[in-house]
């Protein structure tokens, strides 16, 4: 009778485990007990206990993230033993230094799995490392791969992989759509949200290991004692999951807090005040990371104004870094109000002169096209001109320009198509990821980063396949060979479904959607057509502004002739600040990559293209058929009801009635708009739109008044 009753408690325990809605707080990491019988007792077999490497705190956290991980997913209690265990069936945790691989030592960082004596044997070369293997082995019982016989290792790519949270200090988060942010000011250093740590492990759990905790639009705040003690607090939460803070500094912080009358960088008492202030922190935060900086751009203060350059700027923080273990990022996202230039060359004229006089400790941080972050960008013209200057790769995981937390849009694939771009640099073969990470050019320091989507919101991106792009921005950092589908399939699995049909189904449109909504929205490479204000919807007509490049037709230039940027030598020239293999590619419309066409090229409206239709023609066609994507994704997305958990379907189901309403507004929107250029009619066999161009510039007058 005892037993009975215990069975049926247990039941009752696990139907009600079951009936709880997934709200997608545990992102990736969601240890729930495999259901496979079969395959659950191989891994208990191979998994019955852990012999910890150490007591530090981030070889704790190894073991810790190991027993809770195994124990969920194995429905088994796994103990930990802090000294070596005789017998089989554990997983021993190694830290060697030295630790050999197909005879050649693991990076830093870098971790091994493989059996040995029974056994299966974790090792790191650091305890970062003996970290991120705890959490490779918990990600291939995640994803059902067999344990027997694994032989598995890996080194990051990247040295520095950061996210970096455009948060402020009254808890909005800039060009962020996921609830305001996580970092709660005003309840630090006293409260500590366990939120933050759970954020924390799901960095480590992915690779990432720097955290830049406030917005490039920053506020001097952040470096007054009364902040720096918040910042602290932060930095010891993260410090077990080898992840590192830095902060976004105001360059005019010696003027604002320190009482100086300049922010010269030439200045000594503005190097003077700089030093002391990074002492000061390395005083309170030993492993602080350092510091990112957005100068004399869009408003920022910067070197600039007293007539110094970016050099200048970077050069004086390096030096106030001193012996301190950190590094200065400056970002290279700088651009005037210039109505007869082209944005697209500000940057490059600017840093290109500077190459070779950054001092070491310093990177340049460069987005990864030239414009802003915009919905498919060729690559940035600075990857590969500056070979003596390490650069970081800058891309956005927030959607600004990709449709908020609305719009289904995966962005490994555009991560991908900037990371495998060839520069040319040192000959064929010298990719974006291969200046990036200084293979390229000897550099032996390299970076990354990624603007963050994460806020308050329960799911953490709003938008619960938001999640996919944070968790793929991390892989990539990590290992940027990767495949969209790889990392999509692996997410899918671990935060969705364990069912293979239905992963297939899910990394399908996951892999798709950013071509999908670069059809419905940008297509044949239009850009910088979205709302002003807060840069969401389309407003192609767009013709004043604060400032001539926030307005679409600065960038479209469509007439009676045609549509695009002419950026060859007959218009901007912009194309000469790339090597000469990839000016030869883009130079000619004919050869040129149809998703950059318009970047390059202003192409008459009745130019056959290379797909067989007119500009015209396929403009028409990309925008109908984009948008007629969306409903593909809905029936696909329907087609897993059953295995997906029931709230978080009818969550994405919803937005994805959303996605489909708007893509129709961005359709109906831009052929309605270019139309009026064109003088042509709608190709069969799609219909006109039902609603007037005047009717749709209505819409987007109330989409202004959010």
């Amino acid at each position: 009778m005892f037993l009975r009753r215990l069975l049926l408690l247990l039941c009752l325990l696990v139907a009600a485990h079951r009936s709880v809605a997934d709200d997608g707080y545990r992102l990736w990491l969601k240890y729930d007990l495999i259901s496979d019988p079969g395959l659950r007792k191989d891994y208990q077999k191979a998994a019955g206990f852990i012999v910890g490497a150490g007591n530090s705190p981030i070889l704790k956290t190894a073991a810790e993230e190991l027993q809770q991980g195994l124990q969920g997913l194995l429905g088994q209690t796994v103990p930990i033993h802090s000294a070596a265990k005789k017998g089989k069936g554990g997983i021993i945790l190694v830290v060697e230094a030295t630790a050999n691989v197909s005879g050649g030592a693991l990076g830093k960082d870098g971790y091994r799995i493989a059996e040995q004596g029974g056994n299966l044997v974790v090792t790191g070369s650091t305890e970062s490392g003996v970290l991120y293997g705890a959490f490779a082995l918990l990600r291939q019982l995640q994803t059902r791969q067999p344990l027997r016989g694994i032989s598995l290792s890996s080194s990051p790519r990247i040295q520095y992989r950061l996210l970096n949270h455009w948060d402020n200090p009254n808890g909005t988060v800039e060009r962020g759509y996921a609830g305001s942010s996580i970092w709660k000011w005003y309840e630090l250093p006293e409260r500590i949200d366990p939120r933050y740590q759970d954020y924390a492990r799901a960095n480590a759990s992915i690779g990432i290991n720097g955290v830049v905790i406030n917005n490039v639009n920053a506020s001097a705040r952040y470096l007054t004692p009364e902040y720096l003690e918040k910042v602290v607090a932060l930095a010891s939460v993260m410090r077990p999951y080898g992840i590192r803070v830095y902060l976004s500094v105001l360059w005019a912080a010696p003027k604002v807090i320190g009482g100086l009358a300049s922010s010269d960088p030439l200045d000594p008492k503005v190097k003077q005040w700089w030093t002391a202030k990074t002492d000061e922190i390395y005083k309170a935060i030993p492993d602080f990371g350092g510091f990112l900086v957005k100068a004399n751009s869009e408003g920022e203060p910067g070197p600039q104004d007293y007539g110094r350059d970016h050099a200048d700027g970077a050069n004086m923080l390096a030096d106030a870094l001193g012996a301190h273990d950190g590094l200065v990022m400056w970002r290279a996202f700088v651009y005037k109000a210039n109505s007869n230039g082209d944005r697209f060359k500000e940057a490059y004229q600017e840093f290109k002169p500077l190459d070779g006089r950054f001092k070491p400790k310093t990177l340049v941080q460069v987005k990864n096209g030239p414009i802003d972050f915009q919905a498919r960008e060729p690559f940035h013209p600075l990857f590969g001109a500056m070979p003596r200057t390490p650069l970081v790769l800058e891309v956005q995981l927030t959607q600004e320009y990709l449709g908020f937390a609305t719009h289904w849009v995966y962005l490994a694939p555009m991560f991908k198509e900037t990371l495998d771009a060839d520069t040319y640099a040192n000959g064929p073969g010298s990719t974006v990821a291969k200046v990036v990470d200084g293979s390229v050019d000897q550099h032996a320091i390299s970076g990354i980063a990624g603007v963050a989507n994460i806020g308050a919101d329960r799911n953490w991106t709003g938008h619960p396949m938001g999640q996919a792009n944070w968790y793929a921005f991390g892989r990539l950092a990590w290992d940027y060979t990767l495949s969209s589908q790889t990392i999509a399939e692996e997410w899918a699995r671990q935060t969705l479904t364990a069912d293979a049909p239905a992963v297939r189904t899910i990394a399908d449109v996951m892999v798709r959607s950013h071509g999908i909504y670069t059809r419905y929205t940008m297509p044949l490479g239009l850009h910088h057509i979205m709302g002003q204000t807060i840069h969401y919807g389309p407003e192609p007509w767009l013709a004043s502004s604060a400032r001539p490049d926030w307005t679409a037709v600065y960038y479209h230039k469509a007439d009676a002739v045609g549509l695009g940027f002419d950026r060859t030598e007959k218009g901007s020239n912009a194309l000469a600040l790339y090597k000469p293999e990839v000016q030869r590619r883009w130079n000619d419309p004919s050869t040129c990559p149809p998703n950059y066409l318009l970047w390059f090229h202003h192409v008459p409206w009745t130019q056959p293209l290379s797909t067989g239709r007119t500009l015209w023609n396929e403009l028409c066609t990309r925008y109908y058929t984009g948008a007629d994507s969306v409903t593909w994704m809905q029936q696909q997305w329907a087609t897993v009801k059953p295995q997906v958990d029931a709230e978080l379907h009818a969550d994405v189901a919803a937005r994805l009635q959303t996605q489909r309403k708007e893509a129709l507004w961005w359709r109906d929107a831009c052929v309605l708009y270019f139309q009026s250029f064109a003088k042509q009619p709608i190709p069969a066999p799609f219909s006109p739109p039902e609603r007037t161009l005047d009717e749709i510039k209505r819409l987007v007058t109330i989409y202004q008044l959010r």
